[in-house]
Order: C-alpha cells, then sequence, then structure tokens
C-alpha cells in the first residue's frame, strides 16, 4: 500500500532526493561564489559566466557562450548587453553570417578577468578542501557522470523516451 501524503514513509523525500541536494548545492556554492564579484564588479551570474567564458576563449557568438556555459540565449543576450553597456564586452559582426556577431572582452573586461580569476581559484580551492585529496579524482569522475547522464535523461525525455 502507498504511503500516505505527509507520512514518515514517503517514498520520496526531498532532504534526500539527489537532485534536490545537487541543486541545493549548486545554489549555494553559486550564491557564495557571486558575493565576490557582485561586490567589487557590480555583475550577476549570467554577466559572470560570459566574461569568464571569453576570458578564457577570447572571441565566440553568443551561442557558443551560451552552449559552453548552459545558459539560454536569453539570459546570454541579457547579460552580453549589460556587458556592452559597460564597456566590458566588444561586438564584430561576422561577415559571413549577419545574424551573429563575434563578442570578445575589452581591454577593461580583460583587466577584471585578470583580477577576478585568482578570487575565483582561490574559492575553488577552498571548497575542494573538503573532499579528501585521495578522493578528488573519483569526485570528479562522478560530477563528469552525472552531468552527462542528466544530458541523456533530458535528451531521451525530450524525445518521448523513458527516462528511466
Amino acid at each position: 500500500m502507498p504511503a500516505q501524503l505527509g507520512s514518515a514513509e514517503a517514498a520520496l523525500k526531498l532532504e534526500d532526493f539527489l537532485p534536490y541536494r545537487l541543486n541545493v548545492c549548486a545554489n549555494i556554492v553559486s550564491n557564495a561564489l557571486s558575493r565576490i564579484y557582485a561586490e567589487r564588479y557590480k555583475i550577476g551570474v549570467p554577466e559572470w559566466r560570459v566574461l569568464v567564458t571569453l576570458g578564457q576563449f577570447g572571441m565566440m557568438t553568443a551561442k557558443a557562450i551560451g552552449i559552453h556555459s548552459h545558459m539560454h540565449k536569453t539570459k546570454v543576450s541579457r547579460a552580453v548587453a549589460m556587458l556592452e553597456r559597460r564597456k566590458l564586452v566588444a561586438r564584430r559582426a561576422n561577415r559571413d553570417d549577419l545574424r551573429e556577431a563575434f563578442l570578445s572582452l575589452t581591454p577593461a573586461g580583460s583587466d577584471i578577468y585578470r583580477d577576478l580569476a585568482p578570487s575565483a581559484l582561490e574559492f575553488a580551492r577552498k571548497l575542494m578542501e573538503t573532499v579528501e585529496p585521495a578522493d578528488r579524482a573519483a569526485f570528479g569522475r562522478a560530477l563528469n557522470k552525472l552531468t552527462e547522464r542528466s544530458a541523456q535523461i533530458a535528451a531521451d525525455i525530450a524525445k518521448g523516451s523513458n527516462p528511466g
């Protein structure tokens, strides 16, 4: 017989549900990290992702940034617009496809990236200290497998297949 709603025997307990736990962890980490760049540079998570992606790759289209950073095109577009207004990102037309543009950091954007990167890396180092050194490779592999499996399940659901 199925458990009653609200009973201690409920089949699904939010605090034990892996997707929920991953989301809580990601939100806490993101919020903590965002305090570094939000206070110092007055940018949010989407702007941070665009800035760091361009700092890493140099020049990309907004579509490529969205794919790399797992952000919806609307969020990327708004973030790019804000960074352009602040003269942190420059746009150059793509002569082969006028519907898209190549984006890159301006000198001011590059300065922020160079200033911000050490703080972000230190934040990640402190976070990773909680994982035993001998477990870090396995932890990385587990994250990769969870990410890959989540993408596959999402693709299966989009196709109308059973997610199991």
